[in-house]
Order: C-alpha cells, then sequence, then structure tokens
C-alpha cells in the first residue's frame, strides 16, 4: 500500500488539489478518464492559471483502467451524476482501513457511504473558483471556504491529517464537526449558481440585478426549509448567509446578502459558474439532479413544497434539451413563482 493521496477526478477541484499538493512535496497520484488530461498532467505538466497565482505543476495521472494499488486517502472530485460509478471503481484501490473524501457539490456522501460504508466515507466542503478549460489547463479564478468533516461529527486523526493536507492548499481550511451544515449550506447557494445560469451575465451581475432577487431569495428560502427539517442548520460563508433567507429573517437580510454575494464575486477571476460551462461551453448536462433534485427529493419526504426549486430543474433541463435560450427572458420565468 502506497501513502500517496489518489485523486478520483482531476478536473476543476481535483486538479487544483492535485497540483498544489504536488507543488508542496506531497506524493499524489490523479486519475481521469479524459485520455488527453491525464497525459498533459503526467508529461507537460498542469498548468493552474487565473488571478489567484499562475504555475505548471508534473502530477502523475492515469485512466482508471491503467490504475492498480491499494490507498488510504482517496479524494473523490468527479461531477455528482458519476459519483456511483466512479465510488464502485475505486472500491477495489481503497484499503481496508481506508476512506474517500468527496470534495464534490451535492448531498454525494450519501451516495459513496452506500457504496463504501459509512465509516470509510469523509465529506469536505469547497468553495473556491476553479475551472477546467481543456487537458493540462485548469483556471483557478478565486480562494474561498474549504472545509473538512467527518459524516457522524467526531473529530478523528484521519480527520486532522485530510485537515492538514488541505491546509497545504487553502491556509485558512476549517476543521468542523458539524460538515452537513456547510454542505447544505452551498446547496442553498448552489441553487442560486444555478439560476445566474439562465443567462450568460456574470455571477456577480446576476446577484447585483434587483429585479431577480425575489427568484433567489424563493430559493433560498425553499433550501432553507428542506435542512431545518433534515434538522439541519446552513452554514454561512464567502457572503452567503442562508439565516438571511429564513422565513423569520428581519426585513433586507436576505438582500444584503445578495449584494455580499455579487461583491465576493467580483473579485474572481472565474466570471460564471462551472454550471453555465457546462451549457454554455462544453455543452453537456449539469448536476442539477445531483444539487437542486436532491433538495427537492429530500423535501418532498418531509412534505415541503418547493415551487421554485421545481420551476428552476425545468428550466435548467430545458436549456440543456435546447428547448428554452440562456437569457433573461428564461430567467424571468423564476420570477412569476416568487409572489
Amino acid at each position: 500500500m502506497t501513502d500517496e493521496v489518489l485523486i478520483w477526478g482531476a478536473g476543476a477541484i481535483g486538479g487544483t488539489l492535485g497540483a498544489y499538493w504536488a507543488r508542496a512535496g506531497l506524493p499524489v497520484r490523479m486519475v481521469d478518464t479524459v485520455v488527453e488530461h491525464a497525459a498533459a498532467c503526467a508529461t507537460d505538466g498542469l498548468r493552474i492559471g487565473g488571478s489567484v497565482e499562475t504555475f505548471t505543476q508534473v502530477v502523475p495521472c492515469v485512466t482508471p483502467a491503467a490504475l492498480s494499488g491499494v490507498w488510504r486517502r482517496v479524494v473523490l472530485a468527479v461531477k455528482s451524476p458519476a459519483t456511483e460509478a466512479a465510488a464502485a471503481a475505486l472500491r477495489p484501490h481503497l484499503a481496508p482501513d481506508g476512506y474517500v473524501l468527496s470534495a464534490q457539490n451535492g448531498l454525494c456522501e450519501h451516495v459513496i457511504a452506500g457504496i463504501v460504508g459509512a465509516e470509510r466515507t469523509m465529506g469536505a466542503f469547497v468553495n473556491f473558483g476553479a475551472d477546467w478549460h481543456g487537458p493540462g489547463e485548469i483556471l483557478f479564478g478565486n480562494r474561498g471556504a474549504v472545509v473538512v468533516g467527518e459524516l457522524d461529527g467526531s473529530v478523528r486523526p484521519r480527520t486532522r491529517d485530510m485537515h492538514r493536507l488541505l491546509r497545504l492548499f487553502e491556509p485558512e481550511a476549517v476543521l468542523t464537526d458539524d460538515i452537513w451544515s456547510y454542505l447544505w449550506g452551498k446547496l442553498g447557494y448552489g441553487a442560486m449558481l444555478f439560476a445566474t445560469a439562465l443567462t450568460d451575465d456574470s455571477i456577480a451581475h446576476n446577484f447585483a440585478d434587483p429585479a431577480r432577487g425575489p427568484a433567489f431569495i424563493a430559493l433560498g428560502r425553499e433550501v432553507t426549509a428542506v435542512a431545518r427539517a433534515e434538522g439541519v442548520t446552513p452554514r454561512g460563508f464567502d457572503g452567503f448567509d442562508p439565516a438571511a433567507f429564513a422565513l423569520e429573517a428581519p426585513s433586507g437580510a436576505a438582500e444584503a446578502s445578495l449584494a455580499a454575494l455579487a461583491a465576493f464575486n467580483r473579485g474572481s477571476a472565474k466570471t460564471h459558474s462551472g454550471i453555465w460551462r457546462d451549457l454554455a461551453v462544453r455543452k453537456r448536462p449539469t448536476e442539477v439532479d445531483g444539487q437542486v433534485g436532491a433538495v427537492i427529493a429530500r423535501g418532498r419526504r418531509h412534505g415541503i413544497s418547493t415551487p421554485h426549486l421545481d420551476r428552476l430543474h425545468g428550466l435548467i433541463r430545458d436549456v440543456e434539451t435546447g428547448r428554452r435560450p440562456m437569457s433573461p427572458d428564461t430567467f424571468a420565468a423564476l420570477i412569476p413563482c416568487s409572489d
């Protein structure tokens, strides 16, 4: 068994972590299904560019078919729809005392735990801005919150070890005993990001537009309601304040959070979300089922109506299939629901 960290998925999140860890001298191996990307990372190197810093780092990277060996520390960083297949593929490479850290969006920890076991699953929340631009090239647009924690709220030697590793990338990384509060906070913010992807406008422009505010507020309220039904109080980060979107929040609190989100995103070289990039550039389905759909499904279990999330899910599907364009008019279809 090697003491390398295995990163399964060398895209925006996994690739950025891998490049920083390798540059810091940590033994790292990455796995990616894109043959050209894996080859570029392992030969000419993975180039990290953007407003944070620019460097190129060679990182060993192979395709899943070429991987052999067993690892104690595995970071899963694939898109949420690929979680089940990836977790099943990596399971033979996971040591008996090993664990899988989910560095993903959504509630992928539940899926991973169902395949490798809850005891061998660890949660992480990441909000730094990054985009995969092509083989061997990732844009690192801005730093953001990074949090790690066990699913059961315990703090173990392995949790502290992973926290130490994450601080090599993000010095302000947080070790928490309540990772679900961060994951549900990200679901609230993530729903809003899906809404911003309905237009070609930047994230900051969307959050700064008062006409679109009611739609963002309605989405935030629904996610917060479902989280509370799950027994979770969502936690804020990087300008997003979940408490501001609760029904009992003071007047103007939600608008103030939207203004803070606009300010935070104005400082990023990553002007649009990865969701927008999936739709506008890569022309592929988004993670709407794994994020928005996951909240809708859990809301139904609790008997909570989520009309705005339902409509958002349908609009994203319409854009994916070409039934609607990415436009202000498409976004406007969210706004009548906020009455």
